[in-house]
């Protein structure tokens, strides 16, 4: 693929986030003005995945607050018009005159000749579904067209609109659209991440800081509790809280492994789920996604995100963006000898992630060893997570 395919297949990947965003801003403006056609009710309705912490509704499948039409799923309205319109054009012979659309997954559209774009997003998934990864050396564009669906029933500002492409079975291009926050994010290999298109990523350039010589201690350490809500040892939820303990500990504690630090962020971004009455004890809560997390990353206003379990439609657009601002993203468990072990560039579908801000250099080392550095020193205060590999995962999401 060359600079130019590149530009045109980036240059239609943000505007097709400006107007996905703009559908998602009038579909929440539509329910605050009681427009019955748009789903207006206090609350859409709920469709459990795999959990009760783990609900999508009718915006996700038939996208019912986005379009007119309710029987049309909007990440097929997004992949008939990336084919209608011929991006990549170039991997086209011949004109297909309306794309095939697999009713069950976003597999690979094909042209008579060459293959097509093929299409990946969280509604191709359903419960109960067995799982494999699909992104392989093709052209790929990876969606989600709300990621953050309570949050955005709830009209609370933290939901996006996720694009990115792939090729190669890497992100190229990744669009972020955060609609009630005025976030737009984007990124194309070789051209700089971006803010609101005006400014570069990460934000505070001149210089770009140098990790703290303590790290992660110092740091905003970024992370959520996940969906995987077992207390047993078999779930992560335990793992995860003794993690934040140790991470937010002082120095000397937890047998002097206490990270100390600076702070340590979710945002907000979970809401409680109206699948049980909010005065349950039972209520459970929703994540987001990595999405804005990475976004976040970027900008320099993270300085580490860590993750387990998360999907290809979760990271993608977002580790285009933080590797092209100069980010590092590696798995989320440590190496098993972090004085030595190399610290590995994470896979796509690895489902573990721990990311690094971009990073200046200091006068003990280079932007890149500080980032090596980081999961070095983060693994002594985080334990281990579980998550399934894609071979082995049954009806898991």
């Amino acid at each position: 693929m060359d600079a130019q395919e590149l530009a045109d297949i980036y240059a239609f990947a943000v505007q097709l986030g400006k107007d996905a965003g703009d559908l998602l801003t009038k579909a929440a403006w539509d329910r605050v003005d009681g427009d019955p056609s748009r789903g207006a009710s206090s609350h859409a309705q709920f469709v459990e995945k795999d959990s009760s912490v783990d609900i999508v509704t009718k915006t996700d499948h038939g996208v019912y607050l986005l379009i007119a039409d309710p029987n049309r799923d909007w990440s097929m309205l997004m992949e008939m018009t990336i084919s209608r319109r011929g991006l990549c054009p170039r991997f086209h012979r011949r004109q297909v005159p309306q794309p095939q659309v697999c009713p069950h997954a976003h597999r690979p559209l094909r042209d008579i000749t060459d293959p097509s774009p093929s299409f990946i997003g969280e509604e191709t998934y359903s419960a109960g579904s067995s799982r494999e990864y699909l992104v392989d050396a093709s052209p790929t564009w990876i969606v989600d067209p709300l990621d953050g669906t309570v949050n955005f029933t709830h009209l609370f500002p933290m939901f996006c609109v996720s694009i990115a492409f792939t090729l190669n079975g890497e992100p190229l291009v990744g669009v972020i659209n955060a609609p009630f926050l005025n976030q737009f994010f984007s990124s194309c290999r070789g051209r700089g991440a971006w803010f609101n298109e005006t400014h570069r990523l990460p934000l505070v350039r001149n210089p770009i800081p140098p990790l703290p010589d303590d790290a992660p201690s110092g740091c905003i350490f970024s992370c959520e509790w996940g969906k995987d809500r077992r207390e047993g040892g078999e779930g992560n939820l335990m793992r995860k809280v003794d993690s934040f303990v140790t991470m937010a500990a002082e120095r000397q504690a937890r047998g002097g492994r206490g990270g100390m630090v600076h702070g340590m962020r979710s945002l907000g971004r979970y809401a409680p789920s109206p699948i049980y009455s909010r005065f349950d004890a039972r209520a459970h809560l929703t994540k987001l996604s990595a999405t804005l997390d990475l976004a976040y990353t970027a900008m320099g206003s993270f300085d580490i995100w860590w993750e387990g379990g998360c999907w290809e439609w979760d990271v993608a657009a977002g580790i285009a963006i933080l590797e092209e601002a100069g980010g590092f993203v590696t798995t989320a468990n440590p190496p098993a000898d972090p004085t030595s072990h190399e610290i590995p560039k994470a896979h796509l579908g690895g489902r573990l992630y721990l990311a690094i801000r971009p990073a200046g250099p200091s006068s003990k080392e280079t932007g890149l060893q500080a980032q090596h550095r980081v999961p070095r020193e983060e693994g002594k205060q985080v334990r281990q997570q579980h998550c399934t590999p894609y071979t082995e995962i049954d009806g898991e999401g």
